[in-house]
């Protein structure tokens, strides 16, 4: 392990003023933390919030890199699993934190996937009416998007991420190294969130994609490009529009369909989240080709390179049985774009080209996920 803040890194600049952050991509993020936060946060303590798999894999080195430096730290692992983002998780770590004596000016440091980014960040905005955090994403989905810009909360028994705030970090560090340790299925769910970044307004990303996601899969040069493209892409949207009044709604492709049946399925194993929202992109794909404003051969070309990587993308790829379409739509009409009761989607007229559609008739989503099913 080395400690080298140094080492070779993309860094991805997100500009919101006196929130300005850095993402750092690299390959020894992890073990060159250590140094990057003493020099970052002179005196702070550290709480560490990471879950049961991410405590084997990845909270050695961290614990490593802040020892090398003389920094104090406490240690909260929770439940590995979308299941955790709840209120007794959620008090268990603000538990946890308080009960350290952490004070305000300390720092929370959310280590393992998107779960615990958006728990860990949630807890860092609510504790002592407000902590700093660092985000140190170690899942793919969480390098390329959760963990940039912002968001975090927990889900209600009503919907998926409907309890959070707004809670910038002050530091991303992704580690490309984490990335090695993934089963394949949850590499690939991350990968779905990778793609949508072509898909709402940067066909030449899409196609990029296209040529070079085994190279990704397999680890190559092309990764740490990816992931370095996918943030950028990210940072420049929350800047335009960092509390999602406008344009930010653009990041929700196929989130809209993908919620719903993440909740349909029990936020469960049965269906993570990546796959819930690669089954979604193509949704949102199909109906807006059955309403004619997206060509045909383009939804065959997005459902095609998504089950290359490895993704479903109809509801038949989903095990076990699906609730009833009233439930599903009622699911839907539970999501957070939905405005005075009209049902918000980010539709598209093709490949780089979403658009938000802020009053989608229900019974056109019913009848279509009827035809779907």
């Amino acid at each position: 392990m080395t400690d080298n803040p140094d080492a070779p890194a993309h860094i991805v600049h997100v500009p919101l003023g006196e929130r300005t952050y850095d993402i750092v991509i690299g390959p020894d993020a992890i073990g060159s933390a250590g140094t990057r936060l003493k020099k970052m946060f002179p005196g702070a303590r550290f709480a560490i919030v990471t879950d049961t798999n991410v405590s084997e894999s990845q909270l050695p080195r961290l614990e490593a890199s802040l020892s090398a430096q003389g920094l104090a730290y406490h240690v909260i692992v929770v439940a590995a699993g979308e299941a955790s983002k709840n209120w007794a998780t959620l008090n268990t770590v603000v538990d946890g934190i308080i009960a350290a004596r952490l004070e305000r000016n300390d720092i929370v440091l959310a280590l393992g996937g998107g779960v615990i980014g958006d728990l860990a960040g949630f807890a860092a905005s609510i504790t002592r009416r407000g902590m700093d955090f660092v985000q140190i994403p170690t899942s793919l989905l969480a390098q390329v998007d959760s963990s940039v810009g912002g968001k975090t909360g927990i889900n209600s028994v009503h919907g998926k991420n409907l309890v959070g705030a707004f809670h910038q970090p002050r530091l991303v560090l992704a580690d490309l190294s984490a990335l090695d340790t993934l089963p394949a299925r949850q590499f690939n769910a991350g990968y779905a969130e990778l793609a949508k970044y072509g898909l709402i307004d940067d066909a030449e990303l899409f196609f990029w994609l296209e040529a070079n996601y085994r190279d990704i899969a397999a680890g190559g040069a092309s990764r740490a490009q990816a992931i370095a493209k996918a943030c950028a892409a990210k940072a420049r949207v929350v800047a335009g529009d960092e509390k999602e009044r406008g344009n930010r709604a653009l990041l929700n492709l196929g989130h809209t369909f993908g919620h719903a049946l993440e909740k349909a399925t029990g936020y469960s194993e049965r269906l993570l989240h990546g796959e819930g929202v690669s089954i979604g992109m193509v949704l949102a794909y199909k109906f807006s080709a059955r309403i004619g404003i997206c060509p045909s051969q383009e939804v065959g070309r997005v459902e095609a390179h998504l089950k290359n990587a490895g993704l479903p993308t109809t509801l038949a790829d989903i095990p076990g049985d699906l609730a009833p379409t009233e439930a599903l739509l009622d699911m839907i009409a539970q999501d957070k774009k939905v405005s005075r009761g009209k049902l918000t989607f980010i539709l598209t007229r093709g490949i780089g080209q979403a658009f938000i559609e802020n009053d989608v008739a229900p019974d056109a989503i019913r009848a279509f996920l009827e035809d779907m099913r």
